[in-house]
């Protein structure tokens, strides 16, 4: 019964990937011509992997090498066991697709989706981007888990998937231009569960090559699936928000695919009924344009943060300021001596959530400016081992936070293009020695070399897999575009 149920589902989506017959009569049924809403079904149908540009194709293999490689990592985390635990035992499924760091381990497509979603954000060590969300994680493992779960005959290739990649990284990026709110830090809602979501509907609608028709309904049960607030960042819940966004997609691309449909203008600006402006207090929608030579993806503009250690992107400019002031102290003492500091100031942007003098567990450590510039201080770097219990509630740690003093400059607003972080040492001599960082390396002004992403990723790789693997994937990442089934790069994690 179970194999019987599988085989229908495989042939819906052959037929999915060739616009059966059967669906004629949901593409026939178009969206409003001249909405922003069409304008973006027709860009997913439309897009073709001429259209990705040199720039673009090497930043978004550069972005899926990274997010496979915090994903396995993190696959050794407390929060991803508790996620394969609950989807190993609540569900019985056929199970055809992979799961980050457990060779053997199969689960139906969408849980594996969430499994690996949960995996790559349950450290923060994913990507980031300007306005501020974390595209990969909600992108890929949604396309990983389907490019398994179709028939061998109709498996896409690696340019397809790489085209399909690039349109969710689209899609996300735009939504997050629809408004100025979205380009500070947040406040209300995680941005990648709510463009996280519509990129994975997005890019999933892409890789099952569904209609233009069926991308616009896509969106539309996407828009009714997505969000989280805030106020669950530094938990062990905020990994959930980009396990559902990657899943919530993938299942809204399904759904559409089946026949399922929404309100056609969900991207639409609508008064009186809101649709995506639900989200946003300020909202400007756009049409987007058709993809070709006078469509310029954002990512040939914009491209990516990669982080250096686990952590919230803005603990990278403290982090980065406090190494340096340490330098100075060393210099100045002949040896970095606690003992010599009055007061520790840290100048930095006002944002609530990231503010936290003293963090009691991992997940609140990695969003504590004041941990990160104190570990940074003490140790002379901040890994994956910083945020360890132990390294946690050391006594040597507990004292540099009680000196701790945070002013908020004006000057210093929370955004991540424009804000910077400033650790100053005030010594009983009454000396005063000073670090600041406008850029960190890995941030999109100043980006990780090549040799710095592979050694990032044969780190993070090397916790679950054996070296073999490991360079089987860098080679198939790099190759991607030359693969003739893309499955292959979901059966190698």
């Amino acid at each position: 019964m179970v194999y019987s149920t599988f085989q229908k589902s495989q042939k819906f989506l052959a037929s999915s990937r060739q616009v059966h017959k059967t669906a004629a009569h949901v593409a026939a049924q178009s969206a409003p011509e001249d909405t922003v809403t069409s304008s973006f079904a027709s860009f997913i149908r439309a897009a073709r992997p001429e259209h990705l540009s040199p720039t673009v194709r090497q930043r978004s293999k550069r972005m899926i090498l990274d997010s496979i490689g915090v994903g396995l990592v993190g696959s050794t985390t407390r929060v991803f066991d508790i996620a394969l635990r609950y989807c190993r035992e609540l569900y019985s499924s056929v199970a055809v697709s992979s799961v980050y760091g457990k060779p053997g381990v199969k689960l139906s497509p969408t849980l594996a989706a969430f499994t690996n979603g949960v995996a790559t954000h349950s450290m923060d060590f994913d990507d980031t981007w300007h306005p501020a969300t974390h595209p990969s994680g909600a992108i890929l493992p949604a396309l990983l888990a389907a490019s398994q779960m179709l028939p061998p005959n109709s498996k896409p290739n690696g340019l397809d998937f790489l085209l399909a990649f690039n349109v969710g990284l689209e899609v996300q990026g735009r939504l997050m231009h629809f408004s100025t709110e979205a380009h500070d830090i947040p406040k209300r809602f995680h941005p990648p569960s709510v463009v996280g979501t519509l990129g994975s509907a997005a890019a999933t609608a892409k890789l099952l090559s569904l209609s233009s028709a069926q991308c616009c309904h896509a969106l539309g049960i996407a828009a009714s699936l997505a969000g989280a607030p805030m106020a669950n960042a530094a938990t062990q819940a905020k990994p959930l928000h980009v396990g559902n966004a990657t899943r919530l997609g993938l299942e809204a691309a399904l759904l559409a695919g089946r026949g399922m449909e929404a309100n056609p203008l969900i991207l639409d600006d609508i008064p009186g009924c809101s649709g995506f402006s639900a989200f946003y207090s300020v909202y400007q929608p756009k049409p987007l344009s058709a993809p070709g030579e006078h469509h310029e993806f954002l990512l040939e503009k914009q491209d990516i943060a990669f982080k250096r250690f686990p952590a919230h992107l803005g603990m990278h400019w403290v982090v980065d300021a406090a190494l340096s002031v340490r330098n100075l102290l060393i210099n100045y003492a002949g040896s970095f001596s606690p003992s010599l500091i009055r007061t520790i100031m840290l100048k930095i942007p006002v944002s609530k959530y990231i503010n936290r003098p003293f963090p009691s567990s991992e997940h609140q450590a990695r969003h504590s400016f004041q941990f990160n510039a104190c570990a940074a201080l003490l140790d002379g770097e901040v890994g994956l081992g910083s945020f360890s219990e132990s390294s946690i509630h050391r006594q040597e740690l507990r004292e540099l936070l009680d000196k701790v003093v945070v002013e908020h400059p004006e000057d210093n607003v929370a955004n991540f293009d424009k804000m910077y972080g400033e650790v100053a040492l005030l010594l009983h001599s009454g000396d005063v020695l000073t670090g600041k960082c406008d850029t960190f390396y890995g941030h999109w002004r100043k980006p990780l070399s090549k040799e710095s992403l592979l050694k990032k990723f044969r780190s993070n790789a090397s916790h679950v897999l054996p070296e073999e693997k490991i360079e089987t994937i860098i080679t198939l990442v790099d190759n991607l575009e030359y693969l003739s089934d893309s499955s292959q790069l979901a059966c190698s994690l």
